[in-house]
């Protein structure tokens, strides 16, 4: 559903247009005239309904944008950004398990799979040998339609025969490690920043190359402390918190 929106009226000669409509549209978004979730008309059509130039308005909704209450998603618009999901990041991550205490239907969907011999960063963190292999698989989690992260994750090669096949039937890293006889895992270090996403992070998540992503690193081993899993999550900000637990 595409908003209306009633032209501004000028309230003070002093102050440019541009912060006026920006003003006007945040007053609507508090107030739920604009509600959560739906998208604004275009630039240009806003421009015509509010009176404006198209860059006046580009510029009340790039203020908006940083401010975290419009997104914009590639190839369809802007839209009023939806409450975010408090994720869960502890001892034991599961993004299932996530999405079910949120009552939540979530899903994710296998992007890449492949063999790829790994950063030196990340060979170490996987304790391979030089030049050893890993699988590389790309993921991107999504609840209710909306896609909430970008993900790469890496696997030693040898003790997880065909994981390519395994992965893409199942979606998920929790049952492709219990298909290997791995019932449980845990979060050996989980480190948290934020950065600009590239552009195929962008692209997945269907959002704007210059609004920041929550980047969460993390290594998964064994009950014998053993790895078996590192990965590196981006996550759409506007749509997820992340809440740090200290589950068992």
């Amino acid at each position: 559903m595409t908003i209306r929106v009633a032209k501004v009226q000028m309230r003070n000669a002093s102050q440019p247009l541009w912060r006026q409509i920006e003003h006007d549209l945040l007053k609507r978004i508090q107030a739920g005239e604009l509600r959560r979730g739906e998208r604004l008309p275009s630039a240009l059509a806003l421009a015509r309904d509010l009176g404006a130039n198209r860059h006046t308005v580009r510029r009340a909704l790039a203020a908006l944008e940083q401010r975290g209450l419009l997104r914009t998603e590639l190839g369809r618009g802007s839209f009023v950004c939806e409450e975010s999901y408090d994720y869960p990041i502890g001892r034991r991550t599961r993004f299932t398990q996530n999405m079910s205490r949120l009552n939540v239907e979530g899903g994710n969907d296998v992007l890449a799979t492949g063999i790829v011999t790994p950063p030196p960063r990340i060979a170490k963190a996987l304790a391979l040998l030089p030049g050893e292999c890993a699988w590389r698989t790309e993921s991107a989690a999504c609840a209710e339609g909306k896609v909430l992260d970008h993900c790469e994750a890496y696997f030693p090669l040898k003790r997880f025969a065909k994981l390519d096949q395994v992965f893409l039937r199942t979606r998920s890293v929790t049952r492709t490690l219990a298909e290997f006889g791995i019932t449980d895992y845990f979060r050996r270090y989980t480190k948290v920043s934020a950065s600009l996403p590239g552009e195929a992070t962008a692209r997945v998540l269907g959002q704007a190359a210059r609004r920041p992503v929550l980047v969460v690193e993390s290594l998964n081993v064994d009950t014998q402390g053993v790895p078996v899993q590192y990965g590196l999550t981006r996550f759409a900000g506007e749509r997820v918190q992340l809440v740090l637990t200290t589950d068992d």
